[in-house]
């Protein structure tokens, strides 16, 4: 089963599937956010060309910068595919709050485990969206982005619910996703905590300290796990030379980038791609 809305003039682009393993045309999509939840058994996800299982009651939210193939299928799943012109995430996020929380670059896999009561709101909003994608008239994207904005939220306090998110902690939790934000949005030009923690107006220790509440690495773990994750993708998926790459990632120079990558993996950037291919 798959339906999908498009509105080629907007590029505009929403798809819902349990069917992505016959037709995986839309997981090569390099713009598409991701949303797959298993319903029954297990299937397997390769994830920037990583193997991973997952089980009937877990979500798991990926971005646009994830390279996803489905594996094997032992059992039945859901998914939500859209793209920035469809709801943008960036723009949006007052509305959601899921930027940094459910779509970042970095390179863990964003993984909740649903109660009951969250599959069947999941469900049913996945069921609403197959009956609206039949109503072709002037208000249907808005009632398919009204939707979506709805499971989104869903996701986000499964995510809270995760974290043990409180009211009281709740602009501390807020600290966090925002980092992860900043991260995405500047690990090629910052590589250093105290740029971070100056654009939060925390210092260096509060956030180490918040980061810590979550369980989360430190902050320059995860700064680094961001230009790691990108470097691989660059490797992996393009042609493009070490050199280039070390310019891209803002390395002032080859070597520099060379030793990066060698003390964060244990490889260097030639036997990585080697290895891969």
């Amino acid at each position: 089963m798959e339906f999908v809305y498009e509105k080629s003039k907007l590029k505009s682009l929403l798809i819902l599937s349990d069917t992505l393993h016959t037709d995986p045309i839309f997981l090569k999509d390099k713009t598409l956010y991701k949303i797959i939840w298993i319903v029954s058994g297990k299937i397997e996800l390769i994830v920037n060309h990583q193997r991973h299982i997952f089980k009937a009651g877990e979500v798991i939210t990926l971005s646009y910068l994830h390279n996803v193939e489905l594996g094997k299928i032992d059992g039945t799943y859901q998914s939500i595919l859209f793209n920035d012109n469809f709801y943008h995430i960036v723009n949006n996020d007052h509305e959601v709050l899921c930027n940094g929380l459910l779509f970042n670059g970095s390179p863990h896999i964003v993984k909740f485990d649903a109660s009951k009561d969250d599959m069947y709101k999941l469900s049913r909003i996945a069921d609403t969206m197959i009956e609206e994608c039949t109503m072709e008239d002037r208000l249907q994207g808005e009632m398919l982005r009204i939707l979506l904005k709805r499971l989104i939220i869903i996701c986000c306090r499964m995510a809270h619910f995760k974290h043990g998110v409180i009211p009281q902690r709740d602009a501390r939790f807020e600290v966090m996703r925002k980092f992860y934000t900043l991260v995405d949005a500047h690990f090629k030009e910052k590589k250093q905590v105290q740029e971070y923690a100056d654009m939060l107006n925390k210092s260096p220790k509060t956030l180490a300290n918040i980061l810590s509440t979550y369980h989360q690495p430190s902050a320059i773990r995860i700064i680094h796990n961001r230009v790691v994750a990108e470097a691989e993708r660059l490797l992996h998926y393009t042609s493009k030379s070490s050199k280039e790459i070390a310019g891209i990632l803002g390395f002032e120079d080859h070597a520099s980038f060379s030793r990066f990558f060698r003390n964060a993996t244990g490889q260097s950037a030639t036997e990585f791609r080697q290895q891969i291919q």
